[in-house]
C-alpha cells in the first residue's frame, strides 16, 4: 500500500459525512507505518473504544469504511477466526465489525459485518510481523501471495456490499 497522508484518509471515507470524517481520529504514526507491508490500513479510535477504520486502494481510488463494533464478552478458551486473513485469536481477538451502507441505505440504517481481527492488523498477521496471541498462525498450503490475494479479495468483497 502506498503511504498515505492524513487529507486522503479524511477524503476517502464513504459511509459516514464528510463532517463526521473531518472529526474521527486519524493515527498520528503515519510516517512510521509499515506501508510496504499493508494491504490496507486499519486501526481502532482511541477516544471510542467501539470504534475502528480502515482505508483501502480500490481500482486506484482510497476507499474509507468507519466501522462498530462491540467489545468481546467471551471466555478463554473461546476462539474465533477472522474472515479477512483467516487467523484464529482467542478472546476478543476477533470482532464482528459492522459498516454503515453509503447512501439512502446507509440512511435508512442498513449496515454490513464481518468478523475481523479486532486490531485489523490482519496484513501483519499474515507477514509474521505480528503474532496472534496465541502464539502461532495455523499453517496454510498456499503462497504468502496467495494468502494475501485471498485476504485482500475478502476485504473487498466487504467494501463492495456498501
Amino acid at each position: 500500500m502506498r503511504a498515505l497522508t492524513e487529507q486522503d484518509i479524511r477524503g476517502s471515507f464513504i459511509n459516514c459525512s464528510k463532517g463526521e470524517a473531518k472529526r474521527l481520529s486519524v493515527p498520528r504514526d503515519l510516517a512510521e507505518r509499515p506501508w510496504d507491508d499493508l494491504d490496507f490500513l486499519g486501526w481502532g479510535d482511541p477516544g471510542a473504544p467501539d470504534r475502528s477504520y480502515l482505508v483501502v486502494e480500490r481500482r486506484d481510488r482510497l476507499v474509507g469504511v468507519a466501522l462498530r463494533f462491540q467489545p468481546a464478552q467471551r471466555g478463554f478458551l473461546h476462539r474465533s477466526m477472522c474472515s479477512l486473513c483467516l487467523t484464529t485469536h482467542p478472546r476478543g481477538g476477533v470482532s464482528l465489525m459492522t459498516a454503515r451502507k453509503s447512501g439512502p441505505a446507509g440512511r435508512e440504517g442498513n449496515s454490513v459485518g464481518a468478523y475481523m481481527c479486532t486490531d485489523l492488523a490482519c496484513s501483519l498477521y499474515l507477514r509474521g510481523l505480528k503474532v496472534p496471541e496465541t502464539g502461532v498462525r495455523f499453517g496454510e498450503s498456499l503462497t504468502l501471495e496467495e494468502q494475501i490475494d485471498r485476504t485482500r479479495s475478502n476485504l473487498l468483497a466487504f467494501v463492495d456490499k456498501l
